[in-house]
C-alpha cells in the first residue's frame, strides 16, 4: 500500500512540474498568438505592468498548488478524490497559460530594452 501511495504522489509531483516548467483569470483564456499581438503595440511601462500582473498571479497560483499536494501528501491514496485531481489539473493548466502569457510579456520588455529587474520567477 505504501508503495502505490508513493507511486501516486510521485506521478502528481511530475504533473506538477511539467506544468511549472510551461494574468488574470479572463488573460490565461487568451490565446498567446493574442497576447504577442498586444504586447508589440504596448510600450515598456504597459510591458512591464502586464508582465508584474502574470508574475504575481503565478507566484499566487503556485501558492495555491503546493496547499493542494500538501494535502494529497497526508491523504491515504484511496481517499484522493476527481476533485482533487480536477484542482491540481486546473492549477496546473492555469500556470502553464499564465506562463507562457509571462514570457510573451518579458521577451517583448527586453526586446524593447524595458527594465527587467525583479521579473524573474
Amino acid at each position: 500500500m505504501k508503495i502505490v501511495r508513493n507511486a501516486a504522489l510521485w506521478s502528481l509531483l511530475v504533473l506538477v512540474s511539467l506544468a511549472v516548467l510551461g494574468c488574470g483569470k479572463k488573460d490565461e483564456d487568451k490565446p498567446v498568438s493574442e497576447v504577442k499581438t498586444e504586447a508589440e503595440q504596448m510600450n515598456k511601462d504597459e510591458l512591464r505592468a502586464e508582465a508584474m500582473k502574470c508574475k504575481e498571479a503565478i507566484t499566487a497560483k503556485k501558492g495555491e498548488l503546493e496547499k493542494v499536494m500538501a494535502k494529497l501528501k497526508v491523504l491515504p491514496v484511496t481517499e484522493i478524490r476527481d476533485k482533487d485531481a480536477k484542482k491540481l489539473e486546473d492549477l496546473n493548466r492555469s500556470i502553464s497559460a499564465l506562463q507562457k502569457h509571462f514570457d510573451v510579456y518579458y521577451q517583448e520588455l527586453r526586446k524593447k530594452g524595458g527594465d527587467t529587474s525583479g521579473l524573474q520567477i
